[in-house]
């Protein structure tokens, strides 16, 4: 089938098992009911909690789990929907309304994980024992992680409250101005430049003809440099927001909450933080040798996904479909069954189309819903790999449904193990068969995609934490200040090996996770590393290895990250154990110098 036959495919998800449409009358049934039911609650457990048997307790943990998975539907349905349609000013408000009424209960319900934090340690040690509350121990584990950081019923009433207008506006305003930003090209060859969104653009820096790279560049930043002063001080106020919130809450700094959240200690995530910039020199050995094969006399910010090879392959939907899940299906015949339910049942939104976010992620929902994802498939092989990590993430929610709403999605790190695993499993499926000289252009793309999830995102990191510093140490952050951090940050990963021009220093402002999930990105890393190394170990166990990840799986997040990996021989703080990762690494670096060596 020739590249110019294949269209991208019009696939949208299906969403009814949430709402029907922004109209469906069973939202203001909900929340009405909902109010209802938290109304009642309050009547009955407030100033009560610490003296509930550990049988009552569990009865109330029971309806305050049900309360906050039908509260979370109206929220992820309206977030969904705006996903595909930020450019839509009703579609916005509706978020807006949705976020309104979650933040009207959450005030109601607030009482009780105040008093689940304000346990006397003893009466907390004696319920943690107790099998009346098995299924929710690690819950009330959680909890207590952030005791010492609660803020009083009316201080966390008022914070809830000005969130809608304060942080998640400011992130509603960048995402907003992002997606429906016009992106102007004048492409090789052209007369009239072309208008395009962010994804289009970015998506034409992994093209060959890099007068075409050239031309994304400049459109990139001169897109960037139009919304630079907006951007800037949106996440100024980001970054001072946080650090108000850091301040009430006694988080020591500003990484802090991120790792009680992923419930991981600082030292771990130094080490691995560490250890990715120690081997930067992988990826500074790997462009050095990509270079004379793209004959280019120096490689900047534009040559970096340049493909080596001109390649006319696409695969269709249905093509991509295939390789999937008949990967997974190889590993496991109940993670193939998993990912391909999300195609039987239309729980992927795949189309490109205008006013559509870029980026792909993968909605848990609940587990009496189901999981969706949400991606732009454009009919590359990178597209596949995308759906590949998608479905990843799908499967692992799928699987989970089986717990409860509090131990349903696991923490972070964790959840981007399945994602990057069910990546390596369609990558050995598609060069398995490959020619020495696809192997080498799919050995490179790989890389890139490895160092893009690792090295990238720990710089990625740095930035972060130095951003966030620079606001509580020396005030607003200037656009200039920005770049400076940005560019040396992720010069250290090249080193030597490409130079990252003055256009590289506007593009930070791409990056949606520092505005919306601050420290997120570090979890990449854990998920890459973690997925490199378990590969591994599931290539020598074989089909006792295969089920054991499957439960892991079931297990969603049931138990604390060092729990989950032990349970597959895993120590977290095992400087050996990371270490296999980036050997994992070297090896593909070698293995792509070794095919590219008779080119």
């Amino acid at each position: 089938m020739s590249a110019t036959a294949i269209a991208p495919p019009q696939v949208r998800w299906d969403l009814t098992s949430l709402f029907s449409g922004l109209d469906d009358p069973r939202l203001a049934t909900v929340w009405s009911d909902l109010g209802v039911q938290a109304d009642d609650f309050g009547a009955k457990y407030r100033g009560q909690v610490s003296s509930l048997s550990p049988l009552a307790l569990a009865e109330a943990l029971g309806v305050y789990a049900n309360i906050s998975a039908n509260a979370s539907k109206p929220i992820n349905y309206a977030s969904l929907v705006y996903s595909c349609q930020s450019n839509d000013a009703a579609v916005g408000a509706f978020l807006a309304q949705q976020m309104e009424e979650a933040s009207e209960l959450s005030v109601k319900l607030l009482f009780f994980e105040l008093e689940l934090q304000d346990l006397l340690p003893a009466k907390a040690d004696h319920l943690a024992s107790d099998p009346a509350l098995g299924e929710y121990q690690h819950y009330l584990g959680l909890v207590r992680l952030f005791s010492p950081h609660k803020l009083s019923e009316p201080q966390e009433i008022i914070l809830e409250e000005t969130a809608n207008t304060g942080c998640r506006a400011w992130v509603r305003f960048y995402e907003e101005m992002l997606a429906s930003h016009v992106f102007r090209i004048l492409k090789p060859g052209d007369t009239q430049e072309t208008e395009q969104s962010e994804p289009e653009t970015m998506a034409q820096l992994r093209e060959p003809d890099r007068a075409l790279r050239k031309a994304a560049g400049d459109s990139l930043t001169l897109g960037m440099s139009e919304l630079e002063r907006s951007f800037c001080f949106a996440y100024n106020t980001l970054l001072q927001d946080k650090r108000v919130g850091d301040r009430l809450r006694s988080h020591p700094y500003a990484e802090h909450s991120r790792h009680l959240a992923n419930e991981l200690q600082k030292e771990t995530v130094d080490l691995v933080v560490e250890m990715c910039r120690a081997n930067y020199g992988l990826v500074e050995r790997f462009y050095h040798r990509k270079r004379p094969l793209l004959g280019l006399d120096e490689l900047t910010h534009i040559d970096r996904y340049a493909p080596l090879f001109e390649s006319k392959a696409k695969k269709s939907w249905d093509e991509g479909r295939e390789m999937v899940v008949e990967a997974f299906s190889a590993f496991h015949p109940e993670l193939g069954s998993k990912a391909d339910e999300f195609f039987t049942q239309n729980w992927i939104d795949a189309e490109p189309r205008t006013g559509k976010q870029g980026g792909a992620f993968c909605s848990y929902n609940t587990p009496d819903t189901h999981p969706v994802v949400f991606m732009n498939y454009l009919c590359k092989l990178d597209d596949v790999m995308t759906l590949a990590h998608e479905l990843g993430h799908g499967a692992h929610a799928s699987f989970s449904r089986q717990q409860n709403y509090f131990n349903f999605q696991g923490t972070l790190p964790l959840a981007e193990l399945a994602s990057t695993f069910g990546e390596m499993l369609v990558f050995e499926k598609i060069v398995a068969g490959a020619s020495d000289r696809d192997k080498t252009a799919l050995y490179a793309e790989k890389i890139e995609s490895i160092f893009a999830t690792v090295f990238r995102q720990a710089a990625l990191f740095s930035f972060e934490v130095r951003a966030h510093n620079s606001r509580r140490e020396e005030g607003e952050v200037s656009a200039e200040q920005f770049g400076d951090i940005w560019q040396e940050e992720l010069q250290k990963m090249f080193g030597s090996s490409i130079t990252l021009g003055e256009q590289h220093r506007k593009w930070w402002m791409m990056i949606g996770h520092f505005f919306f999930a601050p420290f997120y990105v570090y979890a990449y890393s854990f998920g890459e590393l973690l997925a490199l190394s378990l590969y591994q170990a599931a290539k020598r166990g074989g089909e006792a290895f295969a089920d054991r990840y499957i439960e892991l799986l079931k297990k969603g997040g049931s138990e604390t990250p060092e729990q989950l990996m032990a349970f597959v021989g895993v120590d977290l703080n095992s400087r050996e154990f990371w270490q296999g990762g980036f050997d994992a690494i070297e090896g593909f670096v070698a293995e792509f110098e070794r095919l590219s060596s008779s080119l």
